[in-house]
């Protein structure tokens, strides 16, 4: 018994003083990575979504007989709130964005409308690059989607906003 109290007297805690200051560090560590991983996640949804609105908007909706007919904005926002209720996001929370500046394509197409039904932002018959030549006449989908970022075990926390804005060229 005498000989098992003199090694532990010799045991200073050194380990265990060490484990208790980095474990909550790699802990942190840790679950930062899972956040920045799921803000990532979101972000490439987002972007996906707006990519598949533009793409919707900007082909017509038959091939043969209805040319010029595109589809209605809240076409484009069903394919946008379908992406995104795939990755189980809520559409519910899209902040609407300022509406983007945007030139006109040149005639015989009409000037650019831009609408925003369902806080997604569409922007039609836009030039897409202005400094190609012909200009390439397309649409514009813009709408951001917020992303709660909380330090976990403090009140600190932040809300992002990740911009999903895609462009596309119209087909005729």
């Amino acid at each position: 018994m005498l000989r098992t109290l003199r090694q532990l007297e010799r045991t200073d805690g050194a380990e265990i003083a060490e484990a208790a200051l980095v474990l909550p560090l790699v802990f942190m560590f840790l679950l930062g990575i899972v956040w920045f991983g799921r803000a990532f996640n979101i972000y490439a949804t987002v972007t996906q979504a707006a990519q598949q609105g533009a793409v919707t908007a900007a082909h017509p909706i038959c091939a043969v007989g209805c040319a010029g007919v595109f589809p209605t904005d809240a076409v484009v926002d069903n394919t946008i709130f379908a992406v995104l209720q795939a990755s189980s996001l809520d559409p519910g929370q899209i902040v609407q964005p300022a509406t983007p500046a945007a030139l006109d394509c040149p005639a015989p197409i009409p000037n650019h409308s831009c609408s925003s039904t369902g806080k997604v932002v569409l922007c039609r018959a836009v030039v897409l690059n202005p400094s190609t030549t012909p200009a390439q006449c397309g649409v514009v989908v813009t709408f951001q989607y917020p992303f709660q970022m909380n330090v976990p075990f403090t009140s600190l926390g932040s809300q992002i906003l990740l911009t999903g804005h895609a462009q596309a060229r119209m087909e005729n």
